[in-house]
């Protein structure tokens, strides 16, 4: 019987590996500039024509390479970055398999023009594929290296056939360049487009510029933020925007880890968790997170392209990731209510401090060094210290000042004599409240969510027993371990849940659920279930499904006094949002009402 299994030739061999790296002009791009910038260029060039299908070019004025450099560079397996296994473990360089320029050859004509000093320069010209062999003449460059790839798949008219339209083909190739561009601000990028200069980036001190002038509108720079977080081997620089910056979709959410950018879920989750109940509903956060981690800690190894990494501790840098930006927010609110405060209601602050001139000192301390030492304990495995900034200090002061004593806001609410003065409610759902020189429209159900949130955070969650049960199955042993894992997690959520063991795996009942509870039994299961994907989140997600249940509804119609108590509690609300993001009241003054009716 003739042989199944046959050696392929070594020409054939070359354009399928060449296939795993080169897919596409976007290909050529990204292993150009990796090359680029690990040669240490301050100016790199990208240039495409119709797509990067006729040609791909990038100029760069890195280190450049000498004539024998030039030779191997471009043969299969050739690198300058690492001389051995071991060194994987240590190489920082964004190439180091040596495949990129071989896999290049194999479906282009490629060219390559160097020079290490400017004074002499070589030119290499090659391909496609080995029927064409390498041609090394001098020529003329300054210092730098440039790369072109001219004709794509010229030779594999088959692979050709599978690329888009030029179009899109080019806005491929654009993504790359802004990927590395976001990660590598302090260099100088330019972008043409079949000669057509597209984008500038001129260097920059910090990645949000960078992050800024790459995506954002003009005056959207106002609202983006940097953070910085460490860990055991690893930091990273969290780009978030502020409630003010939403998207409908996660386009402009990136992670990089050592300069490339990767498919990590894992990481995107961690900032969307940390900024939870500060977008809206369906609207997710613009940012990036730029991870530096010990190359020993990361495997960049397990796909042709790089894309992925496979971290060593994944689960401390989403912790420090979520926490960062949990933490950030928290802190934005503060200086933001404090700074409010300082602003409009300076007669308040001066009675409340003469008032604890006159007594209460030792539980006015006692309390801001209960949340001193929180707000420390809470973000020290995150790399903030409260305690180290006066400004936050102050700010955090000033906020308690009003939300954990009776004696300001608290005092004014008891009494409409005292300048709050409850004046009704409109359209079934919001409370009107006049306090000062300021009308404040507040939604009571987003006010009641908010309130009850806290409140579910701060306590056990109370459990009432089912007369019967509900039944469920699971779809898969995800599910099922899910449930076994969490079972103690969930009982203090309010859920009881057990495994039948009298019936085939996979069966569980519902034996409590939390006091209150409104929802039908297939909802129900179908909330406990999705809790599985809501990770070290799981207890803010259920409070929010919790609140939203039990809170006061569009056309509820409470009493006055109900309303007004609520009212009340909402204005001094440390985070006036309910848990989906949404803010519970707006204000308007009394000179915006007057100059509205041209009153003087």
């Amino acid at each position: 019987m003739p042989n199944n299994i046959q050696v392929l030739p070594a020409q054939e061999a070359r354009l399928i590996a060449a296939g795993e790296v080169i897919d596409r002009p976007a290909a050529l791009v990204r292993e150009f500039l990796d090359n680029a910038i690990d040669a240490g260029a301050v100016n790199i060039e990208v240039s495409i024509t119709q797509g990067g299908c006729k040609k791909v070019e990038v100029s760069d004025d890195g280190t450049g390479m000498n004539r024998e450099d030039l030779e191997l560079c471009w043969l299969t397996h050739a690198t300058s970055k690492i001389r051995c296994m071991n060194d994987l473990e240590t190489s920082n360089t964004l190439g180091f398999r040596g495949e990129a320029l071989a896999s290049s050859f194999a479906v282009t004509r490629l060219e390559i023009i160097t020079s290490t000093d400017g004074r002499q320069a070589f030119q290499l010209t090659t391909g496609p594929g080995e029927n064409n062999p390498a041609k090394i003449e001098q020529t003329r460059r300054t210092k730098g290296t440039t790369v072109r790839a001219n004709n794509l798949f010229e030779n594999t008219p088959a692979r050709k056939r599978f690329l888009k339209r030029e179009g899109s083909e080019a806005l491929l190739c654009r993504q790359i360049f802004i990927d590395k561009a976001l990660a590598f601000n302090k260099i100088n990028f330019r972008y043409l487009q079949d000669g057509k200069l597209k984008d500038f980036l001129p260097a920059v001190q910090t990645k949000k510029e960078r992050f800024a002038a790459v995506l954002l509108k003009p005056g959207e720079e106002n609202f983006i933020h940097e953070i910085n977080v460490t860990g055991e081997g690893f930091s990273a620089t969290i780009i978030i925007g502020g409630p003010e910056l939403y998207r409908n979709d996660r386009r402009q959410l990136f992670v990089f880890a050592n300069g490339r950018r990767v498919q990590e879920y894992s990481l995107l989750q961690a900032m969307e968790y940390g900024s939870q109940g500060w977008f809206p509903n369906g609207t997710h956060p613009i940012g990036a997170v730029f991870v530096e981690i010990d190359p020993a800690l990361a495997d960049f190894n397990v796909h042709p392209a790089k894309r992925e990494v496979r971290f060593r501790d994944s689960g401390a840098i989403h912790h420090a990731v979520s926490g960062g930006v949990k933490s950030f927010f928290h802190r934005k609110e503060i200086a933001r209510i404090s700074g409010e405060t300082s602003r409009e209601n300076m007669e308040i602050q001066k009675d409340f401090t003469e008032g604890i001139s006159h007594g209460g000192t030792e539980e006015t301390q006692r309390i801001f060094s209960r949340r001193d030492a929180e707000a420390q304990r809470e973000d020290k495995d995150i790399g903030f210290n409260f305690s180290n900034n006066l400004s936050i200090k102050k700010n955090i002061e000033s906020y308690l000042n009003i939300s954990n004593n009776n004696s300001a806001p608290l005092r004014l609410c008891e009494s409409s004599s005292e300048n709050m003065y409850y004046a009704g409610r409109v359209f079934g759902l919001f409370i009107l409240i006049e306090w000062g020189e300021k009308l404040y429209i507040i939604d009571q159900h987003a006010a009641h969510e908010r309130i009850l949130y806290n409140k579910f955070l701060e306590s056990p969650i109370p459990k009432q027993e089912l007369l019967a049960p509900i039944p469920f199955n699971t779809d898969s042993e995800e599910e099922d371990k899910f449930l076994e894992v969490k079972r103690d997690e969930l009982s203090r959520l309010g859920l009881v849940i057990k495994k039948d063991e009298d019936s085939s795996s996979g069966s569980w009942r519902v034996e409590a659920l939390p006091a209150d509870w409104r929802m039908n039994d297939s909802a129900t299961v179908k909330e406990i279930l999705e809790l599985r994907n809501a990770g070290e989140n799981m207890i803010h997600r259920w409070a929010s499904t919790l609140c939203c249940v039990a809170a006061i509804k569009d056309g509820d119609y409470p009493d006055d006094e109900t309303a007004f108590e609520l009212g009340k509690q909402a204005l001094t609300l440390p985070d006036p949002r309910c848990p989906h993001g949404r803010p519970v009241w707006t204000e308007i003054s009394k000179e915006a009402l007057y100059k509205a009716v041209k009153r003087n």
